[in-house]
């Protein structure tokens, strides 16, 4: 670079000489990118402060060095001339005697070297120079500062967050809480108002579906009340009636009607008491005084229904082979189930009809079985209302689940062809049974 000299100082006829700016590592970043560039800024100006008198002896005055750093002259022969810096030259001076200004590295330090012309010939460098370590401080520091920032906004937004989820999870929260008082069978409880238009809304909804199963079983309840009522006052009428007849009946051709009446009427009674609890009462268990010996049950099924399979031209088997006769099973609810397969038998199925008892030590197996096949889905036979036309029409087999679970057992489809049911009842064997009378 020719330099164009007026007194003691010298200044350049063109731009400032062309750098060589080796490609930035990305881990310097912006940080040692301006850091250069204030040491170019300083080298520039130190080398527009140098006179060519320099050559010949005359004193150099240098401007200060950045901070921490250095800033010198080095003559041709690489030769520190004035100012601080190593006292040879190194790599980048050297190269910045050919008459390119450098920008790089050496032991550690950021280095930018500018050459210093006169008469197109250079005459020295001026070198300035820094520890990179201050600028990877600078970078550590940006970092912190950055994380600190981070780590600030992000407490501000969970903060904030907290407070604007408050109040969408305390209405919800009661909500649970009154759902699960529901659930444990509370139907007085409501859901309270929030102030969130959605959750109200929730809320709302609940409490009117709330309200509507409330009143369903209310008047369910008082069904069974009135039904309750009802139908035992003129049942108990009824039999009180009959057995006055029989104690003052004579005739020996009609007091067997009056007898079968009065069975038929007893028999009426302990199915409306069965239905009624079943009602009312969900699983509750009949009372350990409803309970008979299991050998029994067979006997009294083929007394009460041998006659309606006769005049259908059909048979009737009922027996109980191997069962102990000291085990009980609850009389009402038993006789129930079996009196609806048997009819369900008579009504859909063929030929000949049978139940047998089965032990299985820790439960006992009615099995009800007669020469026809089940038509239709098996899954849906116990469905009430199902009418498919096959033998779970009707109620009658839905009715006969109920019973069986409230007694803690089960009803099943045992086999389709031919079509046989089996009602599963666990017993307890430390029952004794009833003494007569």
């Amino acid at each position: 670079m020719a330099l164009v000299h007026t007194g003691t100082r010298s200044l350049p006829t063109q731009q400032a000489p062309r750098l060589h700016r080796p490609a930035q590592p990305q881990r310097a970043g912006y940080l040692y990118a301006d850091q250069r560039d204030t040491l170019e800024r300083s080298a520039l100006a130190a080398a527009v402060s140098v006179s060519p008198d320099c050559t010949t002896g005359d004193p150099v005055e240098l401007p200060k060095p950045p901070a921490g750093g250095h800033l010198g002259l080095y003559d041709p022969q690489s030769r520190l001339r004035a100012g601080s810096g190593p006292r040879a030259g190194d790599a980048p001076v050297r190269r910045a005697l050919g008459g390119e200004a450098v920008r790089g590295h050496s032991g550690g330090d950021l280095v930018v070297t500018v050459p210093v012309s006169h008469a197109e010939k250079v005459i020295g460098v001026v070198r300035v120079s820094s520890p990179a370590s201050s600028v990877r401080d600078r970078v550590l520091v940006a970092w912190a500062v950055l994380l600190g920032v981070a780590a600030l906004a992000l407490a501000v937004a969970v903060v904030v967050a907290r407070r604007q989820a408050r109040p969408l999870a305390v209405p919800l929260e009661d909500l649970s809480r009154h759902c699960r008082a529901v659930t444990e069978g509370d139907l007085n409880a409501r859901a309270a108002r929030s102030g969130i238009g959605e959750i109200d809304q929730v809320a709302r909804t609940h409490n009117e579906m709330l309200h509507s199963l409330s009143e369903l079983l209310r008047h369910e309840g008082d069904f069974t009340a009135n039904a309750s009522h009802q139908l035992r006052t003129p049942l108990t009428g009824l039999q009180l009636a009959l057995e006055a007849g029989l104690a003052q009946d004579d005739d020996a051709g009609l007091r067997p009607v009056l007898t079968e009446a009065l069975a038929t009427t007893h028999r009426l009674y302990h199915t409306v008491e069965e239905v009624l609890r079943l009602s009312g009462a969900g699983k509750v268990p009949p009372s350990a005084a409803g309970k008979i010996a299991v050998g029994q049950l067979p006997r009294d099924a083929e007394e009460r229904w041998h006659g309606l399979f006769a005049r259908d031209g059909r048979r009737l088997e009922c027996a109980a082979r191997g069962t102990p006769t000291d085990v009980l099973v609850p009389a009402s609810p038993v006789s129930e189930v079996l009196g609806i397969l048997l009819d369900n038998a008579r009504v859909h199925g063929r030929g000949t009809v049978r139940v047998t008892v089965r032990d299985l030590e820790d439960a006992l197996a009615f099995d009800v079985r007669d020469e026809g096949a089940v038509v239709g889905e098996p899954a849906r036979l116990f469905d009430r209302g199902h009418t498919g036309g096959g033998p779970g029409a009707g109620i009658g087999l839905a009715l006969a689940r109920d019973l069986a679970v409230s007694l803690g057992g089960r009803i099943s489809l045992a086999s389709a062809r031919p079509a046989t049911f089996t009602l599963l009842i666990p017993v307890d064997r430390d029952e004794a049974p009833e003494s007569p009378g």
